[in-house]
């Protein structure tokens, strides 16, 4: 594919990103996805042969990717999993705050909808899911936990955080996401501090 192609392809994954993070899935069609990018019909099934859904998909692996590239980047730079924690709510936190509370988790939105329903696009909100949880498990392993802690964890880590955004959304306010930092880091210290005792 030349660069023209990859262009295209590109800008068609950022306008659905945008689109289907501000109106779900279901209220977002390829005709406004075309109009917002600018792209031709032709060029959406040539990239997208499958449709909505593969480019959906392809829309939610890259705003997941985004995301585990950060706090991999932070891990790396000596963050514990305290550290990603803060780092995650700051993410969330000034999305929500800079979009007017209708963007937090660039996934949410879409997993809420279609979780029951389509099998396609569930599996791509879990594969994103799974890699952030890989990436905080592996920053308590580090920091001490054993393997099978780790991982329950870090699952309760996201799920509070993540909890936190849709009720942030509601409220329209930050405080949910920082209650809910606030719970995750004393979950972790007092795990932690339980293994040591």
């Amino acid at each position: 594919m030349g660069a023209k192609g990859e262009e295209t392809r590109a800008r068609l994954i950022a306008g659905t990103r945008e689109l289907i993070e501000e109106q779900g899935y279901f209220g977002t069609g390829l005709n406004q996805v075309l109009a917002a990018t600018g792209a031709p019909r032709g060029s959406l099934y040539f990239h997208f042969p499958g449709g909505k859904d593969q480019l959906v998909a392809a829309a939610l692996i890259q705003s997941g990717q985004e995301v585990a590239d950060l706090l991999t980047a932070a891990a790396a730079e000596g963050s514990d999993a305290a550290g990603l924690v803060q780092r995650l709510t700051e993410v969330f936190a000034e999305r929500l705050e800079r979009s007017g509370y209708t963007k937090g988790c660039p996934i949410a939105t879409v997993a809420l909808e279609v979780a029951g329903t389509n099998e396609p696009l569930r599996a791509a909100c879990a594969e994103v899911y799974d890699g952030w949880q890989r990436i905080l498990a592996g920053q308590l392993t580090a920091g001490g936990f054993r393997p099978a802690e780790a991982e329950v964890a870090a699952g309760q880590a996201l799920a509070l955080m993540e909890g936190a955004v849709l009720l942030a959304s509601v409220r329209r306010s930050r405080a949910p996401l920082d209650d809910a930092r606030y719970a995750v880091l004393h979950l972790l210290g007092a795990e932690q501090s339980g293994r040591r005792r």
